[in-house]
């Protein structure tokens, strides 16, 4: 069975960096992965996008702050983030897609203090 695991995530104060990390387990390879991330009361939103090639896609939020990247051989997804503001505040979750077809991790809170 797939799962997906995210870590790195936690409180940090407004100006900081954090990076996640979401690996996959079991035999299985995503053509895209990517991190959403969901606020109380707002709709879950993506954050950026990578496949398996490398090309990456973001949010406009976060353009310039965030970078995604990912080791296929590990079979994970990184998403360091920079000068985190109070409104990256949210849960992150990561997806990874294949032929249409989405998996998704528990998700990890981030949390970025002013």
């Amino acid at each position: 069975q797939v799962r997906l695991v995210e870590s790195g995530g936690g409180l940090v104060q407004a100006g900081g960096s954090l990076r996640l990390s979401c690996t996959a387990s079991g035999s299985i390879f995503y053509t895209g992965m990517g991190w959403y991330r969901q606020a109380p009361g707002k709709q879950r939103e993506l954050v950026a996008t990578i496949t398996f090639t490398g090309r990456t896609n973001y949010a406009d939020s976060v353009k310039g702050r965030f970078t995604i990247s990912r080791d296929n051989a590990k079979n994970t997804v990184y998403l360091q983030m920079s000068s985190l503001k109070p409104q990256d505040t949210g849960v992150y979750l990561c997806n990874g897609e294949r032929s249409g077809n989405y998996d998704w991790g528990q998700g990890t809170q981030v949390t970025v203090s002013s």
